[in-house]
Formats: C-alpha cells, sequence, structure tokens
C-alpha cells in the first residue's frame, strides 16, 4: 500500500507557506493540477491526497517553476518530452541541478542535526 499525503503537507513539505500568517498556499497545488496532467490527487472525502510519487513531480514542477524561472508552458513540454532535458548524464542538465539541489538541502538538514547532537552531547558531559 502507497502512503498518501494531503495537500496541506505537501505544501509545507514544498514550502509553500504564507510567510505572515504560516499556512499553507494549497491554491497553489490546486492550480498546478490543473495545469499539470502529471498531477491527479486521489479525492477522499471531498480532500485531496497525493501519493510520494505524484509529490516528486510536484517538487520538478515547483523547481522548473520558481528555481528555473521557466513559464507553465515552457515547464509543459519539457516534462512532456520522452527524451527530455531532464536528462541526469549531462552535468549542465536540469535533472542535474534539481538534484543537486535536492542534495544540498538534505545535507544541510543532516548538518544541523548533527550540530544540535554534538550541542546537545557537550552539556550532558559537563
Amino acid at each position: 500500500m502507497s502512503k498518501f499525503i494531503n495537500i496541506s503537507q505537501v505544501s509545507k513539505i514544498l514550502n509553500l507557506v504564507d510567510p505572515s500568517s504560516k499556512k499553507p498556499l494549497n491554491y497553489i497545488l490546486r492550480y498546478w493540477e490543473k495545469e499539470f496532467k502529471e498531477i491527479r490527487p486521489k479525492k477522499i472525502n471531498n480532500r485531496r491526497y497525493y501519493s510520494v510519487k505524484q509529490v516528486e513531480m510536484i517538487k520538478k514542477i515547483k523547481f522548473l517553476l520558481k528555481i528555473k524561472g521557466m513559464t507553465i508552458s515552457g515547464a509543459k513540454e519539457l516534462l512532456n518530452l520522452k527524451i527530455n532535458k531532464l536528462d541526469d548524464s549531462n552535468i549542465d542538465s536540469l535533472k542535474t541541478q534539481y538534484y543537486k539541489k535536492s542534495l544540498k538541502e538534505k545535507s544541510s538538514l543532516l548538518l544541523e542535526k548533527i550540530k544540535k547532537i554534538k550541542r546537545y552531547g557537550k552539556k550532558n558531559s559537563s
């Protein structure tokens, strides 16, 4: 059985949150659903739930739109190409840049956790 994530959790994962109120910006995901056929959430009791595979696709879409500054039509074209420019063997490709950014985020989270562990370890040893 695959895990499903609700729309608010996906918004928080993608950091699509209003800075002042800290509320998730779910309308962005609902708009992207209309624009990209790759995103089709499962609706249970009129609530949207996304699979892990769909969340990965949404992360790629966000990367193309927000980080690379592509238009929606450009991102659609790129995602629709079977031999697309998201080729990970080319060092300058968008897919490589996407995974590089993802790895940087994960490694910075790990470094923060290690620093916290070191800090707490020092306090306990005194």
